[in-house]
């Protein structure tokens, strides 16, 4: 009985053994995960980086050059009000990106709490918390997202919690359904046999075992997180002025849709495109990698 844990210990270690060695040799081996990686990247340098290359103010109007094409003083215009546009899209892209995958993290957090708990409790208690997240799912994620960012003053924190509060659902949904296959594993069983509370089951017999799809999900969130941040600031419910986003940037470039200033909106519709595309790029080589290590 003395050697009892000891064997535990073992057997989970055999379960998840199989998640670690060659993961990363997995993940890198797909060109498109390269690529995905590539442009993420280009993205986190042309925001973060560039700024401290490319010293010009995103909020300074030039009045004097107002809705200016691409010359050597503005490689790509000014906008209406004669802001820098390239200087607007390298301050836009951090708070998009910022946004994006802080909003992701904590929907990861939550939803994975919540469908462990869930999953782990079962019963009528499984029940009541799964119906919730059915309720808040039936409700239309857009008018969630304008309901809480009329309520609440937008900043970059309110942001993050109103996209988070819609993206936790599906993440909380796919932890119960991981959680209700490996539990009745045998190592789980004898777990519970041992007297493991539930705590240590969940951390160290469950979670282990599904986080890389976890992972997958919260990867894709990113992608989901920006461009629903892009929609809002759009629809003119991001960021308040003069903080520049690249969905704000893209509204007002289309008032001018029809004066051939392409400089006002290709630029952010692109950084918007390949923010998606890295992304997503990123997170099929994850779930590729996943799929190919349970095959």
């Amino acid at each position: 009985m003395i050697n009892q844990p000891v064997l535990l210990d073992e057997v989970q270690t055999q379960s998840t053994a199989d998640v670690r060695p060659g993961f990363m040799r997995r993940f890198w081996r797909s060109g498109t995960t390269k690529l995905g990686s590539i442009l993420l990247l280009f993205l986190i340098l042309f925001s973060f980086v560039g700024p401290l290359i490319y010293r010009h103010s995103a909020t300074k109007p030039h009045l004097q050059s107002m809705a200016a094409t691409p010359s050597a003083r503005f490689p790509l215009g000014t906008d209406s009000l004669g802001h820098n546009i390239l200087a607007q899209l390298m301050v836009g892209g951090q708070s998009s990106l910022e946004v994006g995958f802080a909003s992701a993290i904590v929907a990861m957090v939550i939803g994975t709490l919540y469908g462990m708990l869930s999953g782990m409790i079962g019963g009528v208690v499984d029940t009541a918390m799964m119906r919730i997240v059915d309720i808040l799912l039936a409700i239309p994620s857009l008018f969630i997202l304008l309901f809480l960012n009329v309520v609440f003053k937008p900043n970059i924190f309110i942001m993050i919690f109103v996209l988070a509060s819609t993206a936790w659902l599906g993440v909380s949904r796919l932890a119960r359904a991981e959680v209700l296959t490996i539990k009745n594993q045998v190592y789980v069983e004898a777990a519970h046999a041992l007297g493991a509370k539930t705590g240590r089951i969940m951390s160290r017999y469950l979670l282990p075992n599904f986080i890389g799809t976890i992972l997958v999900a919260a990867t894709l969130g990113v992608a989901d997180s920006i461009l629903a941040m892009a929609g809002l600031s759009f629809l003119g419910l991001g960021l308040p002025p003069p903080t520049p986003n690249w969905g704000g940037m893209l509204s007002d470039g289309l008032n001018y849709m029809f004066q051939n200033s392409w400089w006002m909106i290709y630029p952010p519709g692109l950084m918007i495109l390949i923010s998606q595309v890295s992304i997503n790029l990123i997170g099929d080589g994850l779930r590729n990698a996943i799929e190919t290590r349970n095959a």
